[in-house]
């Protein structure tokens, strides 16, 4: 099929369209939600601004960063540099809570319903905020996880408890709430010891982040338990009414959710496609008869759902 141009009419008549989301969600047999990184920007989870200042204030004087991402990709001189600009990514994106509920709000909007998660995103928001982990396939990695950068093996290992210690090894506390902060004067130390730079316990060669960059990247025995319980859910309602509740999703990666959710809203007889975004809401025309699109804020308008569906 030749999917064509996107049809704007769709993210019209907003209050419209939103009571007839919330219509949809309760007759449905089953709800597929697809999310994207807006779905945690919209949580607070930003990469750049005040949040990129507090934490990182003083790699950007020395780097000259704009975003937490590219500072990411930079070619430090030591271990123990990457590993603290590293640790301190991963800890405040991955193990302290989101600022705003937007993944609770949206679970509270599905948990009663037959759900799946797939998403690109590799923050661990959906677990924390309660969804199920049996229901959740993040083919792109995740924070939380480090893997050997060679691969001498397919295995992945929790992160947790180093990633603490390299976060106290900078000087920073963790609060019982998980949040971090510097005692006062305290100017942060940008850099490691030596012995907290994780190294693979089968080659020795140095641990990388589990997440989808390149050919290197470890699809692990849990990562293909995931893609099976997904790919049975979607067996499984094929002939049902299923709703593909796009979430926040953009053009970086679209063939693992957008083109998907397309794709199976189209060919499935039963099913809708949904598409919150923020902006780039739209559909193609293919599924103009089978397409919710609503643009807007996804945190704002997941709790107008929720509002919406507690009135009734």
């Amino acid at each position: 099929m030749l999917f064509r141009k996107k049809d704007a009419a769709l993210s019209r008549n907003y209050s419209e369209q939103i009571e007839k989301l919330k219509q949809e969600i309760k007759i449905a047999d089953a709800i597929v939600i697809g999310a994207g990184a807006g779905l945690s920007a919209s949580a607070g989870l930003v990469y750049t601004g005040e949040r990129l200042e507090k934490y990182f204030g003083d790699f950007v004087s020395r780097y000259h960063f704009r975003d937490m991402y590219s500072g990411g990709f930079y070619p430090y001189n030591t271990l123990e540099e990457h590993w603290a600009y590293w640790s301190r990514y991963i800890y405040i994106n991955r193990y302290m809570d989101a600022p705003k509920p937007v993944y609770r709000e949206l679970y509270d909007l599905v948990r009663d319903k037959d759900y799946f998660v797939l998403t690109t995103n590799v923050d661990h928001c959906f677990q924390k905020a309660g969804f199920d982990k049996q229901r959740l396939f993040y083919p792109q990695g995740d924070y939380g996880l480090f893997q050997c950068s060679v691969p001498c093996h397919m295995e992945t290992y929790d992160n947790a408890a180093v990633i603490r210690k390299m976060i106290e090894a900078q000087s920073y506390v963790i609060a019982e709430n998980g949040e971090i902060d510097l005692p006062e004067g305290t100017v942060p130390e940008m850099e490691i010891p030596s012995e907290l730079v994780p190294r693979c316990p089968k080659c020795g060669k140095p641990m990388s982040m589990n997440l989808r960059a390149d050919d290197t990247f470890v699809e692990d025995e849990g990562w293909h338990q995931a893609a099976q319980r997904y790919s049975d859910f979607l067996r499984r309602h094929q002939n049902r009414r299923v709703l593909f509740l796009e979430a926040a999703v953009g053009f970086n990666t679209p063939a693992i959710v957008k083109y998907s959710f397309w794709k199976m809203a189209y060919e499935w007889k039963d099913a809708l496609y949904v598409c919150l975004n923020y902006g780039e809401a739209f559909a193609p025309d293919e599924l103009k008869n089978k397409s919710i699109c609503i643009n807007g804020d996804i945190g704002t308008i997941v709790n107008q759902l929720r509002t919406k569906t507690a009135e009734k």
